[in-house]
């Protein structure tokens, strides 16, 4: 097949309209046209009145290379990559000659890169364990929704971080992400996702996205695959240590007293084990601390944006909820960012210990809620921690967590203000004619009794320049809720180039993003992927 890029047209085209452009573009007559496939579907809003969608379409004609020869135009007009999964047709090949028992596996974490790296494994034969702290999706989303809705205690093993499908369960479900896929996982994720009952438009949408209420399903599809092939699934159980033996992994304990021994240990925990990292710190496992970012939720009416972004096309349900991206490089020399924008959707309660408070945001398939709203951050550099240690991170994150809680009024109200009132100085006293959507609510303050000067400082300076870019987005009554510091890992353990094994640590396989190899669901299961294929590679020779 033929496939052109950068192809445009009017939201409101039909099929017809799509047929005869293309046609066009190729120079060819329709009866000699076969099959037109949407391998991808973006928004074009650059005019806002003249909002386009921008195609890469794959299209079926005869006599290919002639036609190439005729219109053939670099990344314009070619031939078709090809995007299988390769190395899984590899593996495939040679575990189908490998006669020899499957050593045992352990896979700690049940994110997208422990339930993708757990899915290769089984798919190949062997029977990895899946530990998993929390709860199956099913009962941790009752957890979740009854402490942010109905007054129930906080779990610290059952919530927004901890729990079958990770973090990113209750998120947007963003599907995307800028890594580079040579070896083509993205598209074999996304095909997989599909299959386990999300949207099929993930396969078109340049920007494709699940939805908490979906995401649900779809992990519980994949980890009952995973156990139909001969794995093992357990929750609520906490890996608390594990066993060293000149330099090599031999086992993992849980909260339970029970010792497991395996061949490998993949640790896919994510960002938010700070209990897990210090007990492995504590058994000698190597640590390093890397930058990220902290700040706030801000929220602005959904059709604010919409009109910004859309122009007279605001509305139109072909476009749906607008979203927004930016980074603004202020004079203080640190960035501000946006960081997992949620069209309409909800700030959500996401700390992962008590008497602490963290917002995230979160969104349904539909992004149908009234306001929009955004990761607000500003950059943090390992200097800024007072601790001076591998895990200074952490400290410097629940200081501004106890802090928040404080503030709140010590029952996990989150410290709020008005962006109008954030920029002038002074304390806020309700809101304006944007209502906050955090659960289980807010304390209207001043923020600057939450966030370091220099984050204030920042986002402060960061503000007009958003502006020029994203009109609208200096609206005075928009709502800042803090805080928000999981943006990323606060470090990293280092691993292996090649075998992905932690130097001087053998078979123990740090993964996904609480290891500091990933940020979001799509870049989290790529890593997964790739741990499982070293694994297997190293155990096949």
């Amino acid at each position: 097949m033929l496939q052109i890029s950068q192809f445009r047209l009017p939201i409101d085209h039909t099929d017809d309209d799509l047929k005869k452009s293309v046609c066009k573009a190729l120079e060819t007559r329709p009866d000699r046209l076969g099959r037109i496939k949407i391998k991808q579907r973006a928004v074009d809003a650059r005019k806002k009145n003249e909002v386009l969608f921008c195609y890469t379409l794959l299209v079926e004609v005869p006599e290919e290379e002639r036609v190439l020869r005729r219109v053939g135009k670099p990344g314009r007009i070619e031939k078709a990559p090809d995007e299988r999964y390769l190395e899984l047709d590899r593996l495939t090949s040679e575990a189908a000659s490998d006669t020899a028992p499957k050593p045992k596996i352990v896979v700690v974490g049940t994110g997208p890169c422990g339930l993708f790296c757990g899915l290769l494994l089984a798919r190949q034969g062997y029977k990895p364990i899946l530990l998993e702290r929390g709860k199956a999706a099913g009962p941790r989303a009752r957890d979740v929704t009854g402490f942010w809705r109905r007054g129930w205690a906080f779990d610290p093993n059952s919530n927004v971080q901890f729990g079958e499908g990770g973090a990113g369960t209750f998120s947007d479900g963003k599907l995307y992400t800028q890594i580079r896929d040579r070896e083509n996982r993205i598209p074999w994720i996304l095909k997989e996702l599909a299959k386990a009952g999300a949207p099929e438009d993930i396969l078109v949408k340049s920007r494709p996205h699940v939805g908490t209420d979906r995401l649900i399903k779809v992990v519980r599809t994949i980890r009952e695959e995973i156990i139909s092939l001969g794995g093992d699934v357990r929750f609520e159980t906490r890996v608390t240590d594990v066993v060293l033996e000149n330099g090599v992994m031999r086992a993992v304990k849980t909260d339970s007293g029970e010792i497991i021994e395996a061949e490998r240990f993949v640790f896919a925990v994510g960002h938010s084990s700070r209990d897990t990292f210090e007990a492995l710190h504590k058994s000698g496992i190597p640590f390093e601390a890397k930058p990220f970012s902290v700040g706030v939720r801000i929220e602005h009416p959904q059709d604010l944006l919409d009109h910004s972004q859309f122009g007279k096309s605001a509305g139109d349900p072909k476009l749906g909820a607008a979203a927004y991206k930016f980074v603004a490089h202020a004079p203080t020399g640190r960035a501000a960012y946006s960081f997992c924008m949620c069209p309409g959707g909800l700030v959500v309660a996401a700390n992962s210990e008590p008497d602490m408070v963290v917002t995230n945001g979160m969104s349904s398939y539909a992004r149908a809620e009234s306001n929009a709203n955004s990761g607000f951050m500003v950059d943090v550099r390992p200097e800024d921690f007072a601790a001076k240690n591998v895990l200074g991170g952490i400290d410097f994150q629940r200081s501004l967590e106890r802090r928040a809680f404080e503030v709140g009024g010590r029952n996990y109200h989150a410290p709020a203000q008005l962006l109008g009132d954030f920029m002038r100085g002074k304390t806020s006293t309700g809101p304006g004619k944007v209502k906050p959507s955090y659960e289980p609510g807010v304390f209207w303050t001043d923020l600057r009794e939450v966030l370091p000067d220099f984050v204030c400082d920042t986002l402060k300076e960061a503000v007009p320049m958003i502006e020029k870019g994203l009109k609208g987005f200096t609206l005075d009554d928009a709502v800042m809720t803090g805080v928000e510091t999981r943006s990323s890992s606060p470090v990293r353990i280092p691993r292996d180039s090649e075998t992905c094994e932690c130097v001087g640590v053998k078979h123990f396989y740090p993964a996904g993003e609480g290891a500091g190899y990933a940020g979001g669901i799509i870049s989290a299961a790529v890593d997964g992927m790739r741990v499982a294929e070293k694994i297997i590679a190293g155990i096949q020779g």
